[in-house]
This record gives C-alpha cells, structure tokens and sequence, in this order.
C-alpha cells in the first residue's frame, strides 16, 4: 500500500488574498507531491511497508532520515491543508475554546503564543497546538519536517493545529515577512476541523 498526494478541497486560490494561488500550486503540487514519492520510496520493500502514516512517526526511528523527512512532510502537510478553508477565521468555541481559555487565559492569549512559536522557529519548521490526554492543549515548534507525533521531539501529545513556516510557503508572497504571514493564516483557519480533531485526539492521544 503506498501514499498518495491528497487533493485538496478547495480550489488553489481560495485561500487569497492571504494564501496566494501559485504558492498553494507549487507548495501542494511539488512540495507535498515530492514528500509522498519520496516516502514510497523509503518504505519500499520493507516491513515499514502497509503501516499508517500515524504508526510510522509514533514509531519511528529518527536516524532513518528517509522516513523521518519524508514521512513528516506528507502528514504535516496533509493536516495542513485540512484545518484551512476559504471559510475559516474567526475563534473556536465549545470544549476546545474551554481548553484554550484554560491553557492560555483567552483566544488572545493563545494566538500571542502560537505567534511567538511560528515567529521564533529558527529555520524551517512549523509551530503546532497539540492535544494531550485529559484534553488539556498546549503550543510548541519543530524543526524541518518533525512533528509531535515523533519520539522524542520535545512536545507530545496530538496535533490538531499546525502552521508550515518554511519559507516556500509564504515567500512569493510575504518575502521575509514571515509575521505578516502568520497573522494572515488566522483568517483561514477552519476551527470546525480543529475542534474535530481535539475530540478524537483527547480520546486517543498519542503520547
């Protein structure tokens, strides 16, 4: 069984004018589309083979750089496209706005922290809100492709909410304002998706 790119669910340029079209074109059409051959390719013919992607990071050995990179790349990714919408922005509400209330004193609050860890990620990386068991949330960053799913990355727990601040995200539109960027993608952000996963992930937590 082998990966396939995802297709999106919205058209490339629904996301302007704060995801511009080419970016989402290059970013989903060769970013995500080398990450998912490229995981193929490092699973073929091993006992890595037929195992979800979910399975592959928990247990992953983080010298096999292959499917760390490669791996990383298409789950990021694919959650990335999925908790964006043409219709997103505005707060959360019900149990996960409690959780956020409860964590970093208000919504306010929360997108001061998810901003400072985008913000400060030195390099490529992303910045994730994670659900952990008992529900409680918290915000964190990786380097490169890591996510939190991995061993040994620094925050547990199960992402719901991820920002890719690589630069061939943002940099035909934002250039090196990567501020600018992040403060736009709260106008996308489809927190019926979020809430959805920080149902399941509570229940389910992957520590």
């Amino acid at each position: 069984m082998s990966f396939t790119l995802p297709k999106l669910k919205y058209a490339f340029n629904a996301l302007e004018p704060y995801i511009d079209a080419k970016t989402m074109e290059i970013h989903h059409g060769k970013h995500h589309a080398a990450y998912t051959a490229n995981l193929n390719k490092a699973i073929d013919g091993t006992d890595l083979e037929g195992k979800s992607i979910e399975n592959l990071l928990i247990n992953l050995d983080k010298d096999n750089k292959p499917v760390r990179n490669n791996g990383g790349g298409f789950y990021n990714h694919t959650l990335f496209w999925e908790i964006m919408s043409p219709k997103g922005g505005g707060k959360p509400n019900g149990n996960l706005a409690s959780a956020i209330d409860s964590a970093f004193g208000s919504f306010e609050g929360f997108k001061e922290r998810f901003t400072l860890a985008a913000s400060t990620q030195f390099g490529s990386g992303w910045a994730w809100l994670v659900v952990h068991k008992g529900g409680s949330v918290e915000v964190c960053a990786t380097a490169n492709q890591d996510n939190p799913l991995m061993p040994g990355i620094g925050c547990g727990g199960t992402p719901i909410l991820g920002l890719d601040v690589w630069e061939h995200a943002y940099y035909l539109n934002y250039q090196n304002r990567r501020p600018d960027y992040i403060n736009a993608f709260f106008n996308v952000i489809n927190w019926n998706e979020v809430s959805s996963r920080y149902a399941i992930g509570k229940e389910e937590v992957k520590e």
